[in-house]
């Protein structure tokens, strides 16, 4: 069975979960889940996981990400995006689309800036974040009253790339690299409530998650057009969602112990991370992550999750 993980550059208008049934009919195998949940009308980069590579999805969790987005004002939706519906807002006036653009739309600029400097975010209602069991948007959907706490997140970078008139009202374009868990559509709908307009996401693409770049992704067009044709060079070895950690070298004897799911002493190796998780490696390839524990007073490194025998 194939293995390996595939980047995607997802097309608008469909579910994740429908990209991970179109890798596993193409593929032909059910062994398929995906990195970073994305909304339908946004596109971009899905990291797509198959068959062994399952295995190592898990440490792309914390993955930072990064997105291009579109936001437009004068309107405010129960999703935040485009596909929702008004609950409020208003068109600037003519005079107020003036003299926002005289000032090169200072305030818009400044309102983004005081968003991109917060740490906690209230996610959307219309979110996959659970409430007693259930994802908040499937209570959403049948009228339920959702309150969500609010959230640690943490914006790096917020760029805007261009703020220009759109018909009667104004849109503006930026990019922003921020950690897990950041909503950019509740950024927009943030930026929206501070001028008093209201705003939402018309466009939402993301460009990056961890060490992947959606420069290096495929559409599905693509991957059929290649698979089609026996070139399957799409599938990246599942070692490159491990390439954010640090790793030791492990020796010989070390190694074979670790493949035998023992725990070995961490004393050979006094560059090894104080803390976390970090992969174990011989021969240049990785056979196991590991952590540091204490056992009887002794420092050791124990096995979080084998790789060995699939022979990584």
């Amino acid at each position: 069975m194939q293995s390996g993980i595939i980047l995607l550059d997802k097309k608008p208008g469909i579910t994740s979960m429908a990209c991970d049934n179109f890798i596993k009919r193409l593929l032909g195998t059910k062994k398929v889940g995906h990195s970073g949940t994305l909304d339908p009308f946004a596109t971009g980069l899905l990291p797509v996981f198959v068959g062994d590579a399952l295995k190592v999805m898990r440490y792309t969790d914390g993955y930072d990400k990064s997105y291009s987005c579109t936001a437009v004002f004068g309107r405010s939706t129960n999703t935040q995006d485009r596909d929702g519906e008004t609950t409020g807002g208003r068109l600037p006036t003519a005079e107020e689309l003036d003299m926002l653009e005289a000032s090169d739309y200072e305030a818009v600029r400044k309102a983004f800036s005081e968003v991109a400097s917060r740490t906690t975010q209230i996610p959307p209602k219309y979110s996959a974040k659970k409430i007693g069991g259930r994802k908040a948007y499937e209570l959403a959907r049948e009228g339920e009253t959702v309150e969500l706490p609010p959230a640690n997140v943490r914006i790096d970078r917020l760029e805007i790339r261009s703020i220009r008139r759109m018909g009667e009202t104004f849109a503006a374009d930026f990019e922003v690299s921020c950690s897990k868990g950041t909503y950019i559509r509740t950024i927009c709908e943030d930026v929206g409530e501070i001028l008093e307009f209201g705003a939402y996401a018309q466009d939402l693409r993301r460009t990056g998650s961890g060490p992947f770049s959606v420069e290096d992704a495929y559409t599905e067009e693509q991957l059929a057009d290649m698979h089609g044709s026996g070139d399957d060079s799409f599938l990246l070895s599942r070692e490159n969602a491990l390439s954010h950690m640090s790793s030791i070298s492990l020796s010989a004897k070390d190694a074979a112990d670790v493949k035998l799911g023992r725990k070995i002493s961490s004393a050979p190796y006094p560059d090894a991370p104080e803390s976390g998780l970090f992969c174990g490696t011989f021969e240049g390839r990785v056979i196991a992550v590991l952590y540091r524990a204490t056992e009887n007073s002794s420092d050791i490194f124990r096995i979080d999750r084998m790789l060995a025998a699939d022979g990584i």
